[in-house]
């Protein structure tokens, strides 16, 4: 493989870390050419790493154009990587003449980029901003940047995310630590903890709050000292500001570390960052080699490294009190400075190493070559529709497991899906997403697919809306119409209690589908009661089963911000307003009540659809005299999982509740107020469940003891079972794929 990297050549800071770090790395297995537009500091330390490195100056960019294409052509190369405006704009206009797919990694906000500069952000910003819209894939330096770009209209499918990664060779042992910060003009002595930060002194990294944060630690922990390395335009600004909150001898400006950065990391004890915009800095990879303890802002790829509360602290932007908060703890509590700091680098040795950044980026090449060349039919990919965007997490689950199911048959296929959040949707699973009430443009999509998915959950129904059953009936008919192949996946059926309905649904199923798959037995008699007999018909299983939960430390973080310790013994209630629930809702706070007294276990109200759930939860719990909490947004079907699987019981209304947690191996009691509840239930051999309407405290507390009592062996290989029954569906969806 040959890849030609174009640069401008004066960039520093993190850009020229990641580009000359990867490219010395990449030229390991893979020929990486860079191309600089300018001679200097950053070309001569490209060619001392031993990159290949080639220089073409100039303010001619036509004439730099002509000389690169014929460059690009003699050279054999197959992909043009760009990094930074000036390389994006050239890369733009080598796309035609070459006929090379053109990447660009996105290292910060090109909106920020010339902040304080308006001439400058309102030319070089404007191209800029221009180019990265002509080339052809974009690599956002964390999914924070990813976001970001769709978030402004860029095109959800053609995104990859790569971090920034270093060496975690253990350091070699530093000098004596009090000896060099004194000779940086630090007043520390054997009991300091000492926070330190090495940024530009610019408006973006925010060092005010800094200040004004590590003011207000040492208001309450005199041990703490901070040292600033960097210089910028705000020095004086900054000093001062030290000055007038009187901690002008605990804050000490080291100016620029020469000598490499290993000394000053290994002199701290927290590592501290407050910027405003990041992509994924290695200010914090850094830190965590040396086992640091970490705040910083919740910005950019941030979060993806720092599990809040597990190994290190996050805050809001401009959150000074939130930030000495929790620099006061931290400075009074050694145990919890090195715990997390030992987490952090436990996680950031194994997910963000150098060699992890440069086997992500060859896996990227190899897609965008793989897209490049595929070979070009008149109808190609899927379209999904189904009860996505509006905050269920069991139909997002839904749609993530088909999702991948899909990827897993083919990565690179065109998917578009309909949804009444097409904008979330684009954000969450990084898909071409439609609105629903946009006929012209699904239309269009389903006349260029080559299959359509009526995804899953049970959407073929009469009970909650009959305008929802028209709607999915008229796109079925559509897609069919069309030219696409169409199946019904995993899904559930009924009830459809209107006759005229009935009707319409069987003759619309017999006429347009191709085959259904359904998740559960009592569909199948659905079906064959209507008089469905024309599809292929096969019983399978909610496509919800194959996913799987997050990360501990993830699992762990989202317990936390909620406020529940992650290790404690607990019950999950997870309910939702039904007709009848309000009267029945003290039954569950009595059964909340009964749990905790007789097992010891803490009552967790978790909500599944965090629009609607809280209430149910908030309305089942009043009046508890025992300790409860709330799990109101448990974030994506993975930490959901991962939060139920911390669950010693789970009581629920939720279908997809149960079914993440039988996945998990949890004892279950099941609450029906839908007989796809029931149905489930009975799927895998559990009879622990008893209907809304006959709901009694006697009963909650006998399905209560009986999931007590109840080992989860016999459910655990049902649902195993069913796991692998679930593969029918993604094999249907290839056989159709392939007609």
């Amino acid at each position: 493989m040959k890849v030609i990297h174009l640069i401008s050549g004066g960039d520093s800071g993190g850009a020229k870390t990641h580009v000359l770090s990867l490219l010395q790395h990449l030229n390991q297995t893979i020929t990486a050419q860079l191309v600089c537009f300018r001679d200097g500091p950053f070309a001569q330390e490209a060619r001392a790493l031993g990159i290949p490195t080639e220089i073409m100056e100039g303010n001619n960019i036509f004439r730099i154009r002509r000389r690169l294409v014929h460059y690009i052509r003699q050279g054999g190369f197959e992909l043009i990587h760009c990094h930074g405006s000036r390389a994006n704009m050239i890369g733009a206009m080598l796309r035609k003449p070459t006929g090379l797919p053109v990447v660009s990694t996105v290292h910060s906000d090109y909106r920020l980029d010339y902040m304080g500069r308006p001439l400058s952000h309102l030319t070089f910003g404007t191209i800029n901003a221009w180019a990265l819209h002509q080339l052809d894939y974009r690599i956002g330096v964390s999914d924070a940047m990813v976001d970001l770009l769709i978030s402004r209209g860029f095109p959800p499918d053609r995104f990859y995310a790569i971090y920034n990664g270093i060496d975690f060779t253990p350091p070699p042992p530093q000098e004596d630590r009090l000896e060099y910060l004194r000779s940086l003009g630090a007043e520390v002595d054997a009991d300091s903890v000492v926070v330190g930060i090495a940024a530009r002194l610019n408006p973006v990294k925010d060092m005010s709050t800094l200040i004004r944060g590590f003011a207000a630690g040492f208001a309450v922990c005199p041990r703490l000292r901070l040292v600033i390395a960097g210089e910028g335009e705000e020095r004086d600004k900054l000093t001062a500001l030290a000055r007038d909150l009187g901690v002008e001898h605990q804050v000490t400006f080291a100016g620029w570390i020469s000598g490499g950065m290993d000394r000053f990391y290994s002199a701290l004890d927290i590592n501290a960052l407050t910027s405003l915009s990041e992509t994924f800095p290695y200010a914090l990879t850094e830190g965590a080699r040396f086992h640091l303890a970490t705040v910083a802002t919740a910005v950019g790829g941030i979060p993806y490294l720092i599990d809040q509360g597990v190994n290190g602290f996050l805050f809001s932007p401009g959150d000074w009190k939130a930030l000495g908060e929790h620099l006061a703890a931290l400075g009074q509590d050694d145990d919890l400075r090195r715990g997390m700091g030992e987490k952090l680098y436990e996680k950031a040795s194994t997910q963000f190493s150098i060699q992890r950044t440069v086997d992500t980026q060859l896996e990227i090449y190899r897609s965008i070559l793989r897209r490049h060349h595929r070979p070009q039919t008149a109808r190609d990919g899927v379209v999904i529709c189904g009860a996505y965007g509006r905050g269920n997490a069991g139909d997002d689950a839904i749609l993530e497991a088909i999702l991948q199911e899909m990827r897993s048959i083919d990565p690179d296929m065109p998917i578009t899906v309909l949804s009444k959040d097409p904008a979330s949707t684009r954000l969450t699973y990084r898909v071409r997403a439609v609105s629903r009430t946009a006929f012209l443009t699904w239309r269009l999509a389903m006349s260029q697919a080559r299959l359509y998915i009526n995804g899953g959950g049970s959407l073929i129904q009469d009970v909650t809306s009959r305008r929802s059953l028209w709607f999915y009936l008229m796109n079925i008919r559509a897609a069919k119409r069309a030219g696409c192949r169409v199946q019904m996946y995993g899904c559930g059926i009924g009830p459809v209690t209107r006759d005229s309905h009935r009707h319409l649904a069987a003759s619309m199923l017999n006429r347009y589908v191709d085959v259904i798959t359904l998740r559960e037995p009592n569909s199948l008699e659905e079906l064959r009661s209507m008089g469905v007999t024309k599809p292929e018909i096969l019983l399978t299983a909610d496509p919800a089963l194959t996913l799987r939960p997050a990360s501990e430390t993830e699992t762990d973080s989202v317990l936390l911000r909620a406020g529940i310790p992650p290790h404690g013994r607990y019950i999950c209630f997870a309910l939702r307003r039904w007709k009848g629930f309000e009267e029945r809702a003290p039954l569950f706070g009595a059964a909340a009540r009964y749990a905790y007294n007789q097992y010891g276990l803490t009552p967790v109200f978790v909500a599944v659809e965090k629009h609607l759930d809280p209430g149910a939860g908030q309305m089942a719990a009043r009046g508890l005299d025992i300790p409860c909490y709330f799990l109101n947004d448990a974030g994506s079907a993975g930490t959901i999982i991962g939060a139920l699987s911390r669950m010693e019981i789970v009581v629920s209304m939720r279908l997809h509740a149960l079914i993440f947690a039988a996945g998990q191996g949890i004892p279950l009691a099941g609450v029906v107020y839908d007989p796809k509840v029931s149905a489930f239930l009975r799927y895998i051999g559990q009879d622990c469940f008893t209907s809304l309407e006959d709901l009694t405290e006697a009963r909650l507390r006998e399905m209560i003891d009986s999931c007590a009592a109840r080992a989860a062996t016999s459910q655990v290989s049902a649902v195993q079972k069913l796991q692998e029954m679930e593969h029918g569906n993604v094999e249907i969806a290839r056989r159709l794929l392939q007609a």
